[in-house]
């Protein structure tokens, strides 16, 4: 069994749902190859978020970002963490609800998804910062 792990900082994404497929892609390639195996995939923050869902369509991101938006409203009376702006406590929220790491199978390579499936950054701040990845991975 081998064994790698990475950390990567991510372009600056603006708020929204971003498919970053491609790029954890690469990097597991540039890691160790790996025929069968595991990747854990985790984002160093607790206002942004990672995910598996549609990647062809990008209207499912858009309905992402409305459905949260009106799920965990920004301003509500009874938040009290609110020093950092309307939109951090939400942000705090929506990384509960979507978490915070992927665990995905590794096949000849690469990341053994479904052929409508992406890796989302679910970015919830309006002035994000680049964001942490740690990738670690283990298999054959």
């Amino acid at each position: 069994m081998k064994w790698a792990q990475k950390e990567i900082t991510l372009p600056l994404y603006e708020r929204g749902f971003h498919i970053i497929t491609d790029i954890i892609n690469d990097e597991i390639k540039n890691l160790n190859k790996i025929n069968i195996g595991i990747a854990y995939i985790f984002i160093k923050h607790t206002s942004a978020s990672l995910i598996v869902n549609e990647n062809a369509d990008p209207t499912v991101r858009a309905d992402f970002e409305s459905h949260l938006n009106k799920l965990i409203p920004e301003n509500a009376s009874y938040y009290q963490h609110i020093s950092e702006g309307p939109d951090d406590m939400p942000a705090h929220l929506k990384n509960s609800l979507l978490g915070s790491s992927l665990t995905i199978p590794i096949t000849m390579g690469k990341l053994n998804l479904g052929i409508w499936q992406g890796i989302y950054l679910c970015e919830h701040r309006t002035y994000s910062t680049k964001r942490k990845i740690l990738i670690t991975i283990n298999g054959n």
